[in-house]
C-alpha cells in the first residue's frame, strides 16, 4: 500500500496544467540542461531542467514565437497557437557556426582587446539600463553528498542513513521559492515570497532569496566571500587575458562575440571561461564563467561556476538576465558536496521612478500561508520542471518527515541515542525526549578540568534541563554547576535560568546566582587551557581570581529595529582569594607571581577587601541602516556594513556595604568593517569611557584591557585586544581611550608576490593605541600572515607586533589559532 500511495504522489507531483511544455535535445538526441527558452519581446521565460524538460506558462490564448537558446548552439524559432489547452513542443538545437573575423589572422593584433574596453567603456551605462525594476523571480537549490564516510574520528555518521542511498549519496537539501521583487541599484531591495517549498520540512521556509542570487557582472566586483573581479570591471585587465574565439548572429541580427577570459595569476579573484559580448551596445549576452575555492579564499570550495543568460526586448531595447544557474563542489575532511541553484526572472517592468517609501528597513517577508501551498499550486506556478530525482526527493521526505515526528520513531531513536556508557561519566552525557522537544544534559569533567594558583587543579561537572517550542522556535534552560577546586579544598555551586522570550525581537531572560570564580576581567582574556598550560609548564600565572557570591538578573531584547537592549542588575558579595599552590608539571626554580594583579610579589596582601555591592548595567546597541528579514516564526536581521554600530553603557554601583565602593561609569564604543574593493577589509573599533566618584572602588569593577603574555591567540581580527600588553597592566577608574584598526588585504598583495602567493594567504596590518590618565600612551604595530595551513586546513595566523611606550620598545611573535575563542 505504502508503494502504492508513492508512486501516485510521484505522479501527482510531476503532474502538469495547461502549458506549452517539451524537451530540449541536441543533433544527437541528449538533452540539454538549463537551456534558455522565452517568448519574444516579452519578459516570460524559463529554462530546461537536468533533462532538458521545459514549460512556459502563457497568460491568455495567443500566437507566441518562442525562443530556445544554448551557449554554442543556434537559437531555435518556434511559433505557437495557443488556445488554452497543453502543447508538446520538442526541439532540437543544432550546434551554432561560429565565425572567426579575419582580423584574427594578424597576429599583432587581438580584437578580444577592443571588445573587452568597449564592454568597459558602456559597462555603466548597460548595467543602468537595469537599474530599477520589479519582476517576479524563481529560485531552486538543491544541495547533495556524495559518498559520505561512514565514521570521523572514530564517531559513526548514521543520521542520514534514511536520506541517502546505498552509495552514501544523495539530497541533503531541496527548497524552491517563488518572489516577487522590487530592485533599484545599488543595493534597494524589496522582496515579497509567494511561495515556499522546502523538502522534508513542513513549515516550508526557504532561505533561498533574490539578494543572495543578485551576481552582477556589469559592477566591478562579485561578491563571492572574496571580492572576484568581473571580466568588464575597470581594472580588468589588471587581472585578465582576453581570446577572441569568433562571434555569431543571434535572432535580431545582434553580432555576439565570444570571448575567452583566462586569469594571469591563478592565486587572484578572478573567472576563468567565456563571456559573449553583443557588438552594438557591448552588453552582456551571456555568461559562462568559474572560479577555485583558492582564489576566492575559501579553501572548502573547489569550484562555483556562473552561468548567465540574458534576453533583448525589441520594444524596449533593454538585455535582461533571464536566467542564472550556479553550480558548486566542495569537499573537506572526506566529506564530499555538489549543488545547483537556479534562477529565473521573469515579468519585468522598468517604471521611471518608485512611490516614497517602496523601499523599507524591511527587504524581504513572507505572504501570509507562503509555505502552506500545495502541489496543484506549485504545478501552476514553478518555471523548471522538477527532476524525477527531485520529485522523489520531495514525496520521500514528506513520508519520512511523517514518520519522524511520529512518537514511536522519535521513542526509537532517543532510546538508541539514551544509551548509557560508562564512560560518560567522564566525557558527559544527554538524554533526549524529541516528542516533547526536551533534553537533560550532564557535563563530564573531562572537558572542564584546568589548573590554575588558586585552586590548583580543578574540575567542574554540571546539568542542564532543556525545553524548546519548535513552533515559536523559544526555549527555557534550567542549569547548575559544581566547582571543585583540589588545592583550596573548596566547592562551589551556582545555577542559572535563562529563557528566550520571542523570536521577532530574539529577547532573553536571564536569571542566575551562586559562588563562583571569577577572573578581574569579565572579558576573561585568557582561557582555562592555555593558563593550565602557562601556569604548569612555565610557572606563569596570568590569570588572577576572585570570589563572587552573587544574584542577578538580566533581560536583552531587540525594542526597535536597529535598537538593542541588554540590562542587568546584580547583587554580589566579593572575596578576595590567594594561591594555594606552587606545584608545576616541569620543575623550576621560577616562582609564581601572587593572585595580586596590583602586587605581584606580595603573596599577603589582598587585591582588594571583601565587601557587598549592587550593580546595574545598560548598554544600548545601535545598528544604524539595519535591514531584516521577516517570517511568522521571526525576525532575521542584516548588518550593513556602510554604518558603524554604535555601543553606549552606563554602570553603577550602589547599595555597597561601604559608600567608597559606589560609582558611576559611562562608556561608549563604535565598530565598523570597511570593504575596500578587492583590496581587502579594514575594521576600526574605538572605544572611550569615563568613571565618576570612583577615587576607591575595588579592583574588579576597574576597566580592564584585554592583553596577551602568552604567545597564543585565537584566530581571525584582532580588533579588540593588545597581544603584547601585560595584563591588567593599564587597568583604570578614571577615563580612557582604546583603538584598535585592522586591515587584511584578502590576498591582494599576497596573491602578486612570486613564491608567497603559492601560499594563499593573507597579509594582516594592525595599530592598536590604549591611552589613560597618568601614563604614557601605549602603541602597537603589527603585520601578519592569515590563512597559513596545510591545503585546505588553514587554521594558523602568524603575527609580529612591536609595541612602544615612554620611548620603550618590545616586541613578539604570536601565533593564532582560529579554533580558539578570542575576547570580544
Amino acid at each position: 500500500m505504502k508503494n502504492i500511495i508513492f508512486t501516485l504522489a510521484v505522479l501527482w507531483s510531476t503532474f502538469t496544467f495547461s502549458q506549452i511544455k517539451g524537451k530540449v535535445s541536441d543533433q544527437k538526441g541528449q538533452p540539454i540542461a538549463f537551456a534558455n527558452i522565452y517568448v519574444q519581446d516579452t519578459y516570460i521565460g524559463t529554462t530546461s531542467n537536468d533533462n532538458g524538460h521545459y514549460e512556459i506558462y502563457p497568460k491568455q490564448n495567443g500566437t507566441y514565437v518562442i525562443l530556445f537558446q544554448f551557449l554554442g548552439y543556434k537559437t531555435e524559432k518556434r511559433v505557437v497557437e495557443y488556445t488554452g489547452k497543453s502543447e508538446t513542443l520538442d526541439v532540437v538545437l543544432q550546434t551554432e557556426d561560429i565565425q572567426l573575423n579575419e582580423v584574427v589572422i594578424d597576429a599583432k593584433v587581438n580584437p578580444a582587446i577592443a571588445i573587452i574596453k568597449q564592454a568597459i567603456a558602456n559597462r555603466k551605462a548597460n548595467g543602468a539600463k537595469t537599474g530599477q525594476y520589479t519582476c517576479d523571480f524563481y529560485s531552486r537549490g538543491i544541495f547533495r553528498v556524495k559518498n559520505l564516510p561512514k565514521t570521523f574520528m572514530g564517531q559513526k555518521i548514521d543520521f542520514l542513513d534514511e536520506v541517502i542511498d546505498s552509495t552514501r549519496s544523495g539530497i541533503l537539501y531541496l527548497s524552491e521559492t517563488v518572489s516577487k521583487l522590487t530592485f533599484q541599484k545599488p543595493d534597494k531591495l524589496k522582496e515579497v515570497i509567494v511561495a515556499s517549498k522546502v523538502s522534508g520540512q513542513d513549515n516550508g521556509f526557504s532561505f533561498n532569496n533574490a539578494a543572495q542570487a543578485n551576481f552582477d557582472f556589469y559592477e566591478n566586483y562579485i561578491e563571492i566571500n572574496a571580492k572576484a573581479i568581473s571580466p568588464i570591471a575597470d581594472n580588468a585587465f589588471n587581472y585578465y587575458r582576453y581570446t577572441f574565439e569568433g562571434s555569431f548572429a543571434d535572432e535580431n541580427n545582434h553580432l555576439i562575440n565570444k570571448i575567452k577570459v583566462t586569469p594571469k595569476r591563478m592565486s587572484e579573484p578572478a573567472f576563468e571561461g567565456y563571456i559573449y559580448i553583443e557588438d552594438q551596445d557591448y552588453a552582456i549576452y551571456a555568461i559562462d564563467l568559474s572560479i577555485k575555492g583558492s582564489q576566492s579564499q575559501n579553501p572548502a570550495l573547489n569550484t562555483l561556476h556562473f552561468k548567465q543568460s540574458f534576453s533583448y526586448n525589441n520594444k524596449t531595447k533593454v538585455w535582461t538576465k533571464n536566467t542564472q544557474t550556479l553550480d558548486f563542489d566542495a569537499g573537506m575532511f572526506g566529506f564530499n558536496f555538489n549543488g545547483r541553484f537556479t534562477y529565473v526572472y521573469s515579468n519585468f517592468d522598468f517604471p521611471k521612478q518608485f512611490e516614497r517609501r517602496t523601499f523599507t528597513a524591511e527587504v524581504l517577508k513572507f505572504e501570509e500561508n507562503a509555505n502552506k501551498k500545495d502541489d496543484a499550486f506549485w504545478n501552476t506556478i514553478r518555471p523548471v520542471p522538477l527532476t524525477s530525482e527531485e520529485s522523489t526527493d520531495y514525496v520521500k521526505k514528506e513520508i519520512l518527515q511523517t514518520k519522524r515526528k511520529s512518537q514511536p520513531y522519535l521513542d526509537s531513536i532517543d532510546r538508541k541515542r539514551n544509551k548509557f556508557k560508562w564512560m560518560d561519566v567522564l566525557m558527559g552525557y544527554t538524554y533526549s525526549n524529541s516528542f516533547k522537544n526536551r533534553s537533560f544534559s550532564y557535563e563530564g569533567p573531562v572537558f572542564n578540568t584546568a589548573f590554575n594558583t588558586v585552586q590548583g587543579w580543578k574540575t567542574q561537572i554540571g546539568f542542564n534541563f532543556t525545553q524548546r517550542n519548535e513552533d515559536k522556535r523559544t526555549f527555557y534552560s534550567i542549569g547548575t554547576r559544581l566547582d571543585y577546586g583540589f588545592s583550596e579544598d573548596r566547592l562551589r555551586f551556582s545555577a542559572s535560568y535563562t529563557q528566550k522570550l520571542d523570536n521577532i525581537r530574539n529577547s532573553f531572560l536571564f536569571i542566575s546566582g551562586g559562588s563562583t570564580v571569577n577572573q578581574f576581567n569579565p572579558a576573561n582574556p585568557i582561557t582555562d587551557n592555555i593558563n593550565s598550560i602557562s601556569s604548569s609548564f612555565f610557572k606563569n600565572n596570568f590569570m588572577k581570581l576572585y570570589e563572587k557570591n552573587a544574584l542577578s538578573v538580566g533581560y536583552s531584547g531587540e525594542i526597535v529595529n536597529g535598537f538593542r537592549l541588554n540590562a542587568n542588575v546584580e547583587y554580589a558579595d566579593r572575596k578576595p582569594l590567594f594561591n594555594t599552590t606552587f606545584q608545576a608539571t616541569v620543575k623550576s626554580d621560577d616562582l609564581y607571581t601572587s593572585n595580586n594583579p596590583l602586587l605581584p610579589f606580595d603573596e599577603l596582601t589582598p587585591a582588594f577587601t571583601r565587601h557587598q555591592l549592587m550593580k546595574a548595567s545598560f548598554t544600548g546597541r545601535f545598528n544604524f541602516g539595519q535591514k531584516y528579514w521577516t517570517r511568522p516564526d521571526g525576525k532575521f536581521n542584516m548588518g550593513n556594513d556602510d554604518y558603524p554600530t554604535l555601543f553606549v553603557t552606563y554602570e553603577k554601583g550602589f547599595a555597597a556595604s561601604e559608600k567608597q565602593y559606589e560609582f558611576d561609569f559611562v562608556s561608549a564604543r563604535i565598530y565598523q568593517e570597511l570593504s575596500l574593493g578587492n583590496k581587502g577589509e579594514f575594521v576600526y573599533n574605538l572605544k572611550s569611557g569615563k568613571f565618576f566618584n570612583a577615587e576607591n572602588i575595588a579592583f574588579p569593577d576597574f576597566k580592564h584591557f584585554n592583553g596577551n603574555q602568552t604567545h597564543v591567540a585565537g584566530g581571525g581580527r584582532y580588533t579588540n585586544v593588545f597581544n603584547n600588553l601585560p595584563y591588567y597592566s593599564a587597568s583604570t577608574n578614571d577615563a580612557f581611550i582604546e583603538l584598535h584598526m585592522e586591515h587584511n588585504d584578502q590576498g591582494y598583495l599576497m596573491n602578486k608576490i612570486p613564491l608567497l602567493q603559492k601560499l594563499n594567504t593573507q597579509l594582516v596590518l594592525g595599530y592598536h593605541n590604549l591611552s589613560v590618565p597618568n601614563r604614557a600612551p601605549y602603541h602597537e604595530f603589527t603585520i601578519g600572515l592569515d590563512n597559513l595551513g596545510f591545503k585546505k586546513f588553514k587554521i594558523l595566523r602568524i603575527d609580529y607586533v612591536r609595541s612602544y611606550q615612554s620611548g620603550f620598545v618590545s616586541d613578539a611573535v604570536i601565533f593564532g589559532l582560529k579554533f580558539l575563542n578570542i575576547v570580544e
